[in-house]
C-alpha cells in the first residue's frame, strides 16, 4: 500500500525543498507523482528485497561486460519531464543520456529519465498502480521496462512506442533487452 500525501502550506515541493525533505527523512521510501503529491511507500520484505538484489546484479553483470551505461537501485531517484520524482527497483540509463546530464545534478534527484526500469512487485504494492506507474515511466521516455510479479509468476513488458498492450511473458521464458539493452538475456526462474 502506498499513501500518498499532500502538505497543505505550500502547493509543492521544489526539487531542492523535496530532496531536503528526503534527506530529512532517510528512513522513508519517497516518491513525487506528477500532481505534486508525496508518496510515501513501507519499506519491502526480506524476501523482496533479496530479489532485487538479483535483478541489480543481473544488470550490473550485463553493464560491466557492455560498458553502455549506469545501473541505479531503488535508492536512485529520478525527476522527470511530468515534474514527478520516481526512484524504480532498478534502472539503467544508457550514456548517450547520462552524458545529457550537468554532473552536480547527479548529486541529487537527476533531470532525466532511464532508458529502461525493473519495478518489482512486493507484498504491499497493487499491481494496478504498478501498471499504471510502468505506463507513465514510458510516458516520461523510458524504452523499455519490466514489472516482474512474483504472486503470479509473470513479468509484464513495457515498450516505448508501441501501440499494443504490454506483454506478458511466465517467468521460465527468456526476458530480453531487446535493442535498449543488446545481449542482455534473462530468464527469471534462473535468479529467483
Amino acid at each position: 500500500m502506498r499513501l500518498a500525501i499532500n502538505i497543505p502550506q505550500i502547493d509543492t515541493f521544489s526539487d531542492d525543498e523535496l530532496y531536503m525533505f528526503c534527506r530529512a527523512n532517510p528512513e522513508l521510501r519517497i516518491e513525487r507523482n506528477e500532481k505534486g503529491q508525496i508518496v510515501i511507500m513501507p519499506p519491502t520484505g526480506i524476501e523482496t528485497s533479496f530479489r532485487n538484489s538479483d535483478l541489480v546484479t543481473e544488470i550490473n553483470i550485463w553493464n560491466r561486460k557492455t560498458r553502455l551505461g549506469k545501473v541505479s537501485d531503488f535508492n536512485g531517484g529520478y525527476t522527470l519531464p511530468d515534474s514527478s520524482m520516481r526512484a524504480p527497483d532498478v534502472a539503467w540509463i544508457s550514456n548517450e543520456r547520462l552524458a545529457t546530464v550537468p554532473s552536480s545534478d547527479l548529486k541529487k534527484f537527476a533531470h532525466v529519465c532511464p532508458d529502461f526500469v525493473i519495478e518489482l512487485m512486493s507484498e504491499s504494492d497493487e499491481l494496478t498502480d504498478l501498471k499504471e506507474k510502468m505506463n507513465k515511466w514510458l510516458l516520461n521516455g523510458v524504452r523499455l521496462g519490466w514489472l516482474i510479479d512474483p504472486k503470479r509468476k509473470q513479468t509484464y513488458i513495457y515498450r516505448f512506442a508501441h501501440d499494443e498492450n504490454d506483454e506478458v511473458v511466465s517467468f521460465s521464458e527468456i526476458l530480453s533487452g531487446e535493442e535498449v539493452l543488446p545481449g542482455l538475456e534473462v530468464r527469471i526462474t534462473d535468479i529467483f
